[in-house]
């Protein structure tokens, strides 16, 4: 087989009954430039640590500053905190092209989401005016919180879920070419004000369906307050939240919700959701990361949840979860969970939490951010695992900062002694002091934790040229440019979209998997790939959604170090069927599709 440069191969292996034919196909593809001048040690970065970032949105094209929500005056002496969420990143190959492109959200009533085109030339092109999927903020339809993608109707082309504190909607991917409005024939409820939202499969029918997470009760407009009663009533344990929606696809464009009957039914303020096998039964167990109180664990008995209990030591210390991520970070074959918190030195440290599965019987999980290096993130948003550096080993990058205001003033006194009061005062938004210009945990420096494999992270943030202190919310990693290498595009609240473009140094290899259902659904969201090399193992999982207010590619991405010597890529998809690939080539992306 003839080979060619690395970045410029897609193996497709397309089943007839269990006859692989592969075929090599050639694509242009942006070279990786050497980052000079990026950072001045960003040399000495591809050195140490293997990987080296460079913000390139302008050079890019994208010119893109997230707008806030402006909601109800009533809370205008709040409004920094009640609006301080709706820059949102989702990554969707929506023309089927090959090349990723990115969704982002605009939060303020008027304003306009954008979907950027891939150019293929390292320029991105907004085509969400005509696409249909850029006005859809408008009054009295409430604002955008999010977005996932998934294909809903198995026709090929990804469909769009828009989390929103408002109308949710619900758009029909027509073949690359636009989109079709189709929320009123969907069953979808008048008004949800949700955070997240994660496509799933979780009755295995080949269909996937749809969980939404609700933050706010579902009877507040938030633009036409009838009170302040609409905050928390608690810090620590607060049920007084949105409800949670469980979609089952019924097929023909309609859903309908059971979540009750399939064993969800909580009112806890929820702001992030991943699903994904965590007991190898072969139905995706999901999790949900909760604002002011405990986070939770749903696990999926074919087709029905129910709440795993404190045996499995997660979630039981109430906390401000706001991220939820799975990551096989020890090479074992399992995921661990990563939620993040707040801290904030002196006064507040609730630490992030890295729920490592623990060998033995059952499903028990030891918070183990601590003890590798992971815990103190800031006022932490979304996280994403990830291998940077192609070392074979998941990294972490991680967004942070709440309110930048005033570099001077705090607003932290008058926070603390709001979350010591009773219920009666929090949950009343008339009850909490004026922000008045102040910053509450603002400027804040964000997190690369490059994992060394044996047991520790380590930040190199400042080091690798990501020094940026905007009010980052969510980050998507994705191979922008089809090179091998994983860059990060972070959503900023009320700040500008970052693109950082990854250089990993020379030498450490990859291999990547794109995968297509057929028995399964079309996405493939909820299949995994082990991948066996070296003496070790990775698992991976297709994800629906994840992290905060996010979506990374759904092409699965692999460091595997140098020289590696790959054994096999063992898929599991969501239909069952198990499928294995021996000794694939490293340096290339699969194309694969489920064997029928």
């Amino acid at each position: 087989m003839m080979r060619i440069s690395p970045a410029r191969i897609i193996v497709s292996i397309v089943f007839v009954g269990m006859l692989a034919t592969p075929a090599i196909l050639r694509r242009l593809s942006v070279q990786r430039d050497q980052f000079t001048g990026v950072h001045p040690d960003c040399q000495a970065a591809l050195a140490r640590y293997g990987l080296c970032f460079k913000e390139v949105s302008k050079q890019a094209g994208i010119d893109f500053v997230h707008e806030a929500p402006v909601l109800d005056a009533k809370l205008n002496s709040i409004m920094p905190e009640v609006a301080s969420m709706g820059a949102s990143v989702s990554i969707v190959d929506y023309n089927r092209d090959g090349w990723p492109d990115i969704y982002v959200t605009n939060s303020r009533t008027g304003s306009m989401n954008h979907l950027y085109r891939n150019n293929h030339d390292g320029t991105f092109t907004d085509v969400a005016p005509e696409l249909g999927i850029a006005d859809v903020n408008k009054a009295g339809t409430g604002v955008s919180m999010g977005a996932v993608w998934g294909d809903y109707d198995n026709d090929g082309y990804e469909d769009l879920y828009l989390v929103k504190w408002g109308k949710p909607q619900l758009f029909h991917n027509d073949q690359g070419h636009g989109f079709t409005d189709v929320t009123g024939t969907a069953g979808l409820p008048p008004w949800i004000n949700a955070n997240t939202a994660v496509w799933l499969d979780y009755d295995g029918d080949g269909k996937l369906d749809l969980f939404v997470g609700g933050y706010y009760p579902e009877d507040v407009n938030l633009w036409h307050l009838e009170n302040t009663r609409m905050m928390p009533d608690s810090f620590e344990y607060a049920k007084n939240g949105g409800r949670k929606y469980l979609f089952h696809n019924l097929g023909n464009g309609r859903f309908e919700e059971v979540s009750a009957k399939a064993g969800i039914d909580s009112r806890r303020w929820a702001l992030a959701s991943a699903a994904a096998d965590l007991r190898g039964t072969g139905y995706p167990d999901l999790f949900v990361a909760n604002d002011y109180g405990v986070a939770e664990l749903y696990l999926n008995d074919h087709g029905h949840f129910h709440e795993a209990g404190e045996e499995t030591g997660v979630g039981f210390a109430p906390k401000s979860g706001m991220n939820a991520a799975f990551g096989d970070i020890f090479n074992q074959g399992k995921y661990s969970i990563y939620v993040s918190n707040i801290s904030e030195e002196g006064v507040l440290i609730q630490g992030n939490n890295l729920w490592v599965p623990q060998e033995g019987s059952g499903l028990h999980y030891r918070n183990m951010a601590r003890d590798l290096g992971v815990e103190l993130g800031g006022w932490s948003f979304g996280a994403q695992f990830g291998d940077l550096n192609n070392d074979g080993n998941l990294d972490i990058f991680l967004e942070n900062g709440y309110i930048s205001a005033s570099k001077t003033r705090s607003y932290w006194y008058d926070f603390s002694k709001v979350a010591g009061g009773n219920s009666s005062i929090i949950s009343d938004a008339s009850h909490w002091p004026a922000f008045d210009g102040r910053s509450l945990s603002g400027y804040q420096q964000k997190k690369v934790w490059i994992n060394d494999g044996a047991g520790r992270f380590e930040d190199v943030a400042q080091a690798t040229g990501v020094t940026d202190r905007y009010d980052g919310r969510a980050v998507a990693l994705v191979d922008l440019w089809n090179t091998g290498a994983l860059d990060a595009v972070v959503a900023n609240q009320a700040g500008p979209l970052l693109i950082y473009k990854n250089a990993v140094a020379s030498g450490n290899e990859w291999i990547e998997f794109g995968l297509e259902g057929t028995k399964s659904n079309r996405s493939a969201i909820g299949a995994q790939v082990t991948l066996y090399w070296n003496g070790q193992q990775q698992v991976q999982s297709v994800m629906g959604g994840g992290g905060f207010a996010s979506q990374n590619d759904r092409r699965l991405h692999f460091g595997l170090g140098k020289n590696p010597r790959i054994e096999k890529a063992v898929i599991r998809w969501p239909s069952g069927t198990v499928q294995t690939l021996r000794t694939p080539s490293a340096d290339r992306l699969y194309v694969v599709k489920e064997p029928q």
